[in-house]
């Protein structure tokens, strides 16, 4: 799509379409000064050819046709002018046909002999046809009048009748063999037809007659002795080769995956058609004891519970079912997060494969286009120079540069994010080839610059030096350029901000404006300062209204998929947060060598990299790695149908996006035969009468959205028994812009499996549907955030998206590079880092108490029980931490009031507690040993899980009953991404929030039942020591989880901040009350009462 370098900015609702030119004089050019000739089929601007004159199809009458219209006239329709009915003649630059006279001129060969101009049945054409069909719609009526027959009514009946059944490869047994029109896989050109399909053109030529099995194989041109011989020479050739490596891949029944490598004639391969991954399972030795252990762990609670629930404490009862009750809870949420850890699994991927398969030498790579997607809202909080560094990481990654299109979303409109990126379009000329030069890691320019190099220690040569050098001076004059539009934006002007030509800028109403997007790289042949292609950039911001629901990221995420379909309309789309840079070059080939396998690739809807950070302290103090979740549990949800969507860092399939179930392998129908009584047979009657059945019933039963054919059209077969075509392809229709919106031409974009652009349609059309579909009401009545794209309904929008796919029967892989694929930033200050943990807690939230809660949706999909017991601990998580205060309150209130919340404790009692607490230790010792985590992130992991739970979870948990129930909306907030202000220089900052009150007071309430309670043993003697022990432990367990948070509170140790001051007074000051009300110091005997001696009646 050719924007001429300006920026498209529009609203379909208001019927504003404006090319802004910023290069030249202040001018708008509206659609009609772009069209000039308007195609009177397809409503198209006709084209200028190369002699600058507009294309005329027609030399009588000149009636306006553009040259798609003309070619495709030619090709399919009755080859002559609607108007005049003259019959055409052929055009320089068109393709010759049947029927053509000679010509003598030799200067447009290539296009007269088009070899591949026959294609009727190619995908592309199909939705191109659909394409067509749809924008003649409103033509046809006048068209029709006159009696001409158009392209539109052409293509209309071909894709109602001859539009193949795409299955994925499957045959469906609920069509009859004569009826079956099935192809695999679709859009695939490699695919073999199963069954012959009865075309009415008879262009089309006859297929080829089968082989008898009895006639000896040389009548066919088989088995002669130049053919014996070669066979030969091959085997011999393949024997020399390695094995292929079977896959050991799991399918649903839980039976291995992969047939075609069961056949016993199955053929030695080399090198290049093997699998392009394999299976790693944890050692035996290490994954064994563990599973031993939790065995073992359930019992022991199973032991615990008997011995605590018949046993309660009867002068402190409340305490006692109080700590039962909690501890109840807490081992549900255990089994729900260890169960999912049971079957763990590591994977490897194998890149030379990968290139030996997909870029043989000599030829274009065949490896699959990818769509990039970068989201970004506030500048501010999200500072442009760490979105440019991102985008550099993109446009520089080893992979073929006319198959990576990086899309940056702008939901601010930002004009400091679109300048940011026109400079980073400019240096990215200059990157790109010095990264793909010497093969440089990481690919983001602060971060490499960031690594010291020893230049004599690592014999780095000259050449490389004086560039590297070069190219930083380049960056660093880039950083200025950066950080001077940042200080200008500062300031906002009272008549808002206004482009270089004077033309105000269209954002500058960030909640009323239009529509944006402007093509920076990938077009008007803007190549790098060596002369190569560089990889498509593309800014977008959609269009926002008042009165609109735009649903925040989901929504702008939605409005990337859907321009990306216009544009380029890759088959795999990444999805990246602005701050998370691509650390590995290699990492989309990593995704690839998954995606593109031939065996499971299929099946697989996306793939998900751990998250990696920079900039955190080297204690990590607020666990921000979050290593214990991605090395541990991301694991084990790999060994059972994969990881959940962590929001960044996935590459996604587009067909799964677009809501459709998972390719299965449908079962055979049961042999029966007419001997058997009908009641001892489940299929009754003939096959042929079992058919019928089946066909009526699959007329009568609405299937549901996304089903296992690709175009969910069974009005297509309806129409193939019988039903009008015309009425077939405007049912179909309907469907399509009921579920995916208005758009013709991105509906035509989701029957195109493995991605490409429509070539049918111009340059100016293509924008106006890239300005429609991320309008602010094109989501209005359809499936999009309800089954198509990013699921609505949460501000954690990536775990009901990821949730969604695996009912749909999809699976999906965790990739762990030995370099981290991505990097990232993490708030390291203690409120940050509260409020990002309380935004993914009430998400969670939201989607418990909605009608996507996975204990209750989902049931008789593709989703396995040990998968939903991970969504189910993933979304009640934040209960947790009702009964987690109360079990931290617990110890201080034993301290003061000398009771406890078990009786006194026999043998049996200490032994079963042992034990549970040595089960404990030992769960956590062989997690860390196979998951390769130290110890020290295992704590930290513990210690935050206390003070996240006690303060984001309970109020995520509140806020979100509020929002559902009393309709209380709660402000989505960006976490702030820091820019370099010095070492760890935020982990110092206070910030007040009321996120820290409750595990300040829990902090404070514990350390002063310490006090208290050492104060009444040394007060009462040796005999108070022995029951003080086991309150101490309590109440230090809950003080040193809590230490991290003390640290956080203190700031860098310079003063107290005077609100923490205030708090500690004021709860002081109550317990004090406490104190003075329960008097500890009182002896708990009788009083006894003598006289004092003293005469009171005096």
């Amino acid at each position: 799509m050719d924007t001429k370098g300006r920026l498209v900015a529009g609203s379909h609702n208001r019927n504003e379409f404006v090319l802004i030119n910023a290069d030249d004089t202040a001018r708008v050019n509206g659609v009609t000064e772009l069209s000039g000739q308007i195609c009177q089929i397809c409503g198209d601007e006709i084209e200028i050819t190369v002699d600058g004159e507009p294309f005329v199809a027609c030399n009588e009458c000149a009636f306006p046709v553009c040259r798609p219209c003309y070619e495709y006239e030619r090709r399919e329709g009755n080859q002559a002018c609607p108007q005049c009915k003259t019959r055409y003649k052929r055009s320089k630059g068109s393709p010759r046909v049947e029927g053509d006279e000679e010509e003598d001129g030799i200067d447009d060969l290539e296009n007269e002999f088009d070899i591949g101009s026959n294609i009727k049945h190619d995908p592309c054409h199909i939705a191109e046809a659909m394409l067509a069909a749809r924008f003649n719609t409103a033509r046809n009526s006048q068209l029709n009048a006159s009696g001409i027959t158009t392209p539109s009514e052409l293509d209309a009946a071909s894709v109602a009748a001859d539009i193949p059944l795409l299955t994925y490869g499957h045959e469906d047994v609920g069509i009859s063999a004569e009826k079956h029109a099935l192809i695999v896989p679709p859009f695939m050109h490699r695919g073999r037809r199963i069954h012959p399909m009865p075309f009415p053109d008879s262009s089309i030529p006859a297929q080829p007659r089968p082989m008898d099995p009895k006639k000896d194989l040389a009548v066919y041109g088989y088995g002669s002795v130049a053919w014996k011989e070669r066979m030969e020479e091959w085997k011999k050739k393949q024997n020399e080769k390695i094995e292929v490596v079977q896959h050991e891949m799991v399918d649903d029944d839980g039976g291995k995956n992969g047939d075609e490598f069961d056949h016993p004639d199955l053929p030695k391969m080399d090198e290049g058609r093997q699998p392009l991954w394999r299976k790693l399972p944890i050692s035996p030795s290490k994954i064994n004891p563990y599973r031993i252990i939790i065995i073992l762990r359930i019992a022991v609670l199973g032991l615990f519970f008997h011995y605590r629930i018949l046993h309660p404490v009867n002068d402190a009862y409340a305490l006692w079912m109080t700590s039962v009750i909690c501890e109840i809870w807490f081992a549900v949420s255990w089994i729900l997060d260890q169960f999912p850890k049971w079957c763990p699994i590591e994977r490897e991927t194998y890149l030379d494969r990968l290139s030996l398969r997909y870029e043989k030498e000599g030829k274009p790579s065949e490896l699959a286009d990818i769509d990039v997607f970068v989201s970004t809202v506030d500048p501010m909080k999200e500072p442009p120079l760490i979105t440019a560094n991102t985008v550099l990481s993109i446009l520089a990654v080893d992979y073929p540069v006319d198959k990576v299109a990086c899309y940056v979303s702008d939901d601010g409109a930002a004009m400091l994010t679109f300048e940011a990126l026109s400079e980073t379009s400019e240096f990215a000329r200059k990157w790109v080839p010095f990264c793909k030069k010497y093969s440089i890691e990481p690919r983001a320019p602060e971060w490499y610059f960031a690594q010291k190099v020893d230049y004599l220690k690592d014999k780095v040569d000259a050449t490389f030096v004086k560039e590297r050098r070069a190219i930083k001076r380049e960056y660093e004059e880039f950083k200025v350029r950066i950080n001077a539009l940042v200080a200008m934006a500062q300031k906002v002007p009272e008549d808002g901000w206004t482009m270089q030509d004077g033309t105000p800028w269209p954002g500058n109403n960030v909640r009323d404006h239009p529509g944006m997007i402007q093509v920076f790289l990938g077009q008007n042949g803007v190549r790098d300062i060596e002369g190569n292609e560089l990889p498509q950039l593309v800014y977008v911001s959609r269009e926002k209204r008042p009165g609109f629901e735009h649903h925040k990221k989901a929504g702008a995420m939605n409005a990337l998929i859907r321009v990306s379909a216009v544009i380029s309309n890759a088959p795999y789309l990444l999805n990246v947060d602005c701050d998370h840079y691509i650390n590995n070059s290699k990492a989309l080939r990593e995704a690839m060598c998954f995606m593109m396998d031939p065996t499971s690739g299929k099946k697989i809807c996306y793939v998900q990299f751990p998250q990696r950070f920079d900039g955190i302290d080297r204690h990590d103090r607020y666990s921000n790695r979050n290593v214990v979740f991605f090395d541990i549990n991301m694991k084990g949800l790999d060994g059972i149908q994969g990881p959940i969507y962590v929001g960044t860092g996935c590459v996604f399939r587009r067909q799964a996006l677009y809501g459709y179930d998972a390719p299965v392998k449908k079962k055979p129908p049961m042999k029966t035969c007419n001997c058997w009584p009908r009641w001892c047979c489940l299929c009754c009657g003939s096959r042929k009468k079992n058919r019928k059945v089946k066909s009526s019933a699959k007329k009568k039963i609405k299937s549901k959205d996304g089903t296992k054919q690709i175009h969910a059209l069974e009005n297509i077969e309806e129409g193939i028994e019988g039903i009008d075509s015309e009425k077939s392809s405007l049912m179909s229709q309907l469907k399509f812009e009921k579920k995916f919106g208005q758009s013709p031409v991105f509906i035509a974009s989701t029957l195109m499996e493995d991605g490409g652009v429509l070539k049918g349609a111009s340059s100016t059309s293509l924008l106006k549907e890239a300005i429609h579909v991320i309008s602010c009401g094109y989501e209005d009545k359809t499936e999009w955030g309800k089954e198509v794209g990013w699921i609505y309904g949460s501000v954690t929008e990536d775990i009901l998206t990821g949730f969604k796919m695996h009912c749909h029967g999809w699976r999906s892989v965790y990739c762990m590079p030995k370099r981290p694929a991505f990097k990232g930033s993490a708030p390291i200050n203690l409120s940050d880092r509260l409020h990002q943990v309380l935004r993914w807690a009430l998400g969670s939230v939201e989607i418990m108490l909605s009608r996507h809660c996975p204990i209750w949706y989902g049931y008789g999909c593709g989703l396995k029980w040990l998968e939903r017991f991970s969504y189910i601990n993933s979304v009640v998580y934040p209960l947790t931490s009702i009964p987690l205060i109360a079990y931290c309150t617990l110890p201080a209130v034993c301290l003061l009031t000398g009771k406890f919340i078990v009786p006194e404790i026999s043998n049996y009692a200490s032994i079963i507690f042992m034990s549970l607490f040595i089960s404990i230790a030992a769960t956590g010792i062989l997690e860390m040993q196979w998951g390769g985590v130290g110890i020290h992130d295992w704590w930290r992991n513990e210690q935050f899980w206390v003070i996240g739970g006690a303060s984001s979870h309970l109020f995520a948990l509140f806020q979100g009953l509020l929002k559902v129930l009393a309709g209380v909306n709660t402000n989505f907030t960006v976490t702030s991404k820091a820019a370099d202000d010095g070492e760890f220089a935020e982990l110092y900052i206070f910030k007040w929030t009321s996120l820290l009150i409750p595990p300040l007071t829990l902090l404070i309430i514990n350390i002063i039942g310490v006090i208290v309670g050492v104060s009444d043993a040394i007060n009462n003697g040796y005999d108070s020591w022995g029951p003080l022990f086991g309150k101490l432990f309590f109440a230090l367990w809950v003080i040193l989880h809590l230490y991290p948070f003390l640290k956080g509170v203190m700031g860098k140790h310079e003063g107290v901040p005077t609100i923490i001051l205030v708090w500690a007074i004021l709860l002081a000051s109550i317990f004090s009350l406490l104190w003075v009300r329960i008097n500890p110091f009182l002896s708990k005997s009788d009083i006894v009462l003598e006289l004092c001696g003293l005469n009171c009646d005096d």
